[in-house]
């Protein structure tokens, strides 16, 4: 059976996500106070003991001018993927949220590999479709990323693995004198700045300091804002979240001055470092592209995660659960209208939205 969240269950929800081998932060509350422009509505699903089988929380956008919703459900669902009576259960909750939101559509991104069909197979018998957001930063989380097992290691068999010229620069950069420290949110507004110096450099959109603030409250202990000092002077910055027995790195950020003393492997050593320090079994790169030929602009990326000894994940991809058939093709051509402008404009928007 299923039931939504309310108050007095969103502990037991939080709880059940956060220990669950598929939990996700974005699938946690902490996340959805982060994203205010959305209401959030949470899905239990109980056996016949009344114990938590899965959970899915949905992310909940009203679409400007018309009185209807666009439903997300972020990293979702979190449950056994071979229990069909639990996904059952999650699919109807959506359903029930939609209707109370008037929700046109419902987009999930499963944190599941694209090798598991029998999953994707499941969900396509539950009406969802599953869309095709290319091989680069094109869906609203990144269908490509690189992780890194780092389960029942410790920091020197960590270091071992990196690629030769990975150990080097990661060295160089303490040799060099980089310092990287854990700040608050006081360093926010320089983040912010060398993260506009990134964006224009590399040709993406990027987030106004309010929202890094945002992360950095709403996670909480979750959440680190790594800064890199080079002669007392702040030259890169990363925001990180641990959660459950993973952590994420989500935004990162270099000036374009000092890139020689290698402040971006420091960084993510550090992050690195977190991981292993709480016993985590997988540290997240987040997105690459895809498109692996060296040729491709996004190739350099790959490369540099590559050097940290991780593996190339592909998700199953974007689906889609469409309610009102007309409206979510109309919004799927306004998206794709709207990508191909962006596109034009030579912006894409970071991995790590959502």
């Amino acid at each position: 059976m299923f039931e939504l969240v309310t108050s007095a269950t969103r502990a037991e929800y939080d709880a059940y996500v956060e220990a669950s081998p598929k939990g996700h932060f974005l699938q946690s509350t902490l996340w959805a106070g982060v994203k205010s422009a959305w209401s959030w509505e949470g899905v239990l699903s109980r056996d016949e003991n009344g114990k938590v089988r899965g959970a899915l929380g949905i992310l909940i956008r009203r679409i400007p001018v018309l009185p209807v919703t666009l439903l997300y459900g972020g990293r979702g669902p979190v449950c056994d993927l071979t229990d069909g009576a639990a996904l059952d259960d999650l699919v109807k909750g959506a359903r029930a949220v939609a209707k109370k939101h008037r929700g046109f559509a419902l987009r999930m991104d499963p944190d599941v590999p694209a090798s598991d069909t029998a999953f994707v197979t499941a969900l396509k018998k539950r009406g969802f479709v599953l869309r095709d957001p290319g091989k680069n930063f094109d869906g609203i989380q990144p269908r490509f990323v690189f992780r890194l097992d780092v389960s029942g290691k410790n920091e020197d068999e960590v270091l071992a693995g990196f690629e030769q010229k990975t150990r080097y620069n990661v060295r160089l950069a303490i040799r060099k004198g980089v310092e990287v420290r854990v700040c608050g949110k006081e360093m926010v507004p320089d983040f912010t700045r060398i993260m506009a110096v990134t964006g224009s450099r590399d040709g993406f959109a990027t987030r106004p300091a309010w929202y890094f603030e945002r992360i950095l409250d709403c996670m909480g202990e979750h959440a680190r804002l790594y800064m890199a000092f080079y002669e007392d002077k702040p030259i890169a910055g990363t925001i990180a979240i641990r959660y459950g027995d993973k952590v994420w790195y989500l935004y990162g950020a270099s000036a374009n001055e000092y890139r020689n003393v290698m402040p971006n492997y420091l960084l993510q050593w550090e992050m690195i470092r977190w991981a292993v320090e709480y016993g985590c079994r997988i540290y997240d790169f987040r997105g690459v592209s895809g498109d692996l030929s060296e040729d491709n602009p996004l190739y350099g990326l790959y490369r540099f995660k590559k050097g940290f000894n991780g593996e190339l994940c592909e998700f199953a991809g974007d689906f889609e659960l469409p309610l009102n058939r007309p409206l979510a093709a109309l919004w799927r051509y306004a998206e794709h209208t709207r990508k191909k402008i962006g596109h034009t404009q030579n912006q894409r928007t970071p991995a790590g939205e959502a």
